[in-house]
């Protein structure tokens, strides 16, 4: 089977893909032991499909099974609510054309592992990204220690995977009240992911937000339908991958030892980055408490071209 470079991979994505992965096997070692039937296995896009060749995550122990989801805690509510009102406020960018290109600039480390090999999590570095606003053009990325490379265009609609496209045209078109966009994470974050409903929705929302730029409406209605699922938690002191100290919004992974969290800013509530977090030591030399992925975003713009900084 022809292998694809992780290179290759959409920014964003590896991450997201290392974890549902690591749900994945023990999903097919649960299979293997159990008499054969009949029905689907968990259909993941083609991309985390080709991510399999690449990326071997290391098995975990997966949390005691019947374990009871915590409800949202008042506090990760009233946070949300808070960085909800700071999203609806931000400066309007004006208007943005088909042909322009979203630019993010993060600084960035994914764990990586592997069948016998122990767990490693490379420095932070910085990745760059330059993904068209209508999504019809492939995105162009650059990366330290690995280079440029382009990417894909955004699936079209009908299409697999345009459901989840980050590209700022398909963003506008989601809900823009919050119990709509509870409605839209329920009913689509399951389809791209084998893990808890909550989690899956979790997880979407992370994906939506973490290098993108999301309309105003859109994003404060994700961050009050986050509101809704449960589980969700305030960490007090968090710190970016930029050493930004924040406030993070969390919840534990119920199917592997981690724990995701959104940090923000403490005073303006901006977004700052993202992390996850081992709850209890992993095979591969991971121990309770490491930071197994990071990321921090540094600058967002509309930019006239791919490669243009602002």
């Amino acid at each position: 089977m022809n292998q694809l470079p992780e290179k290759d991979l959409p920014p964003g994505r590896h991450r997201l893909l290392k974890e549902h992965l690591m749900t994945e096997i023990r999903r097919e070692e649960r299979e293997d032991q159990a008499p054969a039937r009949s029905g689907n296995k968990w259909l993941r896009p083609a991309i985390a499909a080709a991510a399999v060749a690449v990326v071997a995550a290391t098995a975990i122990v997966a949390l005691p099974a019947g374990e009871s989801t915590p409800t949202t805690s008042k506090e990760a509510v009233a946070l949300l609510e808070n960085v909800a009102l700071a999203a609806e406020h931000e400066d309007a960018l004006g208007a943005i054309r088909d042909d322009q290109w979203v630019y993010v600039d993060a600084k960035v480390s994914y764990s990586q592992s592997g069948e016998g090999m122990k767990t490693k999590i490379p420095p932070l570095h910085r990745f760059e990204s330059w993904d068209s606003v209508d999504g019809s053009r492939a995105g162009l990325y650059r990366e330290t220690g690995r280079g440029q490379w382009a990417g894909e265009p955004a699936p079209k609609p009908g299409e697999r995977g345009y459901e989840v496209s980050t590209n700022y045209r398909h963003l506008s078109t989601l809900p823009t009240d919050a119990d709509e966009m509870y409605d839209w994470l329920r009913e689509t974050a399951p389809k791209y992911s084998g893990q808890e409903t909550g989690q899956a929705m979790f997880v979407l929302v992370g994906d939506l937000i973490r290098q993108a730029i999301v309309p105003p409406e859109v994003s404060a209605a994700l961050y009050r339908a986050v509101a809704k699922i449960p589980g969700v938690m305030v960490i007090d002191n968090a710190v970016d991958a930029a050493g930004r100290p924040g406030i993070a919004i969390a919840r534990n992974d119920p199917d592997n030892p981690s724990r995701d969290e959104w940090i923000f800013d403490k005073k303006t509530h901006e977004f700052l980055g993202e992390r996850a977090v081992a709850t209890s030591d992993w095979s591969g030399g991971v121990e309770k408490g490491d930071v197994t992925s990071n990321t921090a975003i540094l600058d967002r713009a509309v930019v006239d071209k791919a490669g243009q900084r602002p």
